[in-house]
């Protein structure tokens, strides 16, 4: 069977995702914040005070990328690193009044997004489609959904096929074939 991407889970989320992240970045960017910011924000007004691992945990993000999208929040002034009460080795991340105020304004953009998206669902249909989202990240998340090694691509002979693929490709540009498969 053949991929057809408008039946992929995968392409129909990343897609949805891209537009969703454009839409919100147009409407979070009058007030200073970037698209990489909203989801640490919304971790901190929830529970301020979480650990970079506890960001890093709840929010599926490299821990490098967390700790680059942190060091430019605390330069803009969105946060600020504390030292952890009981782990001499821990850093807590703390709102600043700054990023305290945005809460309200960012919070009714990424609303306004949402139900721009959702335009035309009825509220079942919205319960229906975010319950069903819900489950396929659960189930992404699952430790029974890693990936083992054995599913790792066999990148040389995909690399090989790609190579063939383009001398076909060129062959193909560059001369006519007969029904054998003979350049003629």
């Amino acid at each position: 069977m053949d991929f057809e991407k408008e039946r992929s889970a995968g392409y129909l989320a990343n897609h949805m995702a891209r537009l969703l992240a454009r839409g919100l970045g147009d409407r979070i960017r009058p007030y200073g914040l970037v698209i990489g910011q909203f989801p640490i924000l919304l971790e901190l007004w929830a529970e301020d005070g979480l650990t970079q691992a506890a960001l890093v945990e709840r929010l599926d993000v490299e821990q490098a990328t967390i700790a680059n999208t942190l060091s430019r929040m605390e330069r803009d002034g969105l946060v600020r690193r504390v030292p952890h009460p009981h782990d001499r080795r821990a850093r807590c991340v703390v709102l600043t009044d700054r990023a305290k105020a945005l809460e309200g304004p960012a919070t009714a953009a990424a609303s306004a997004q949402n139900a721009a998206a959702l335009t035309g669902f009825s509220e079942a249909e919205r319960a229906t489609f975010l319950s069903l989202m819900a489950r396929a990240i659960a189930n992404m998340r699952s430790p029974d959904n890693a990936r083992d090694e054995s599913e790792e691509p066999d990148r040389e002979g995909a690399r090989a096929e790609g190579e063939a693929r383009g001398q076909d490709k060129a062959r193909d540009e560059g001369g006519t074939r007969d029904e054998g498969g003979e350049e003629g």
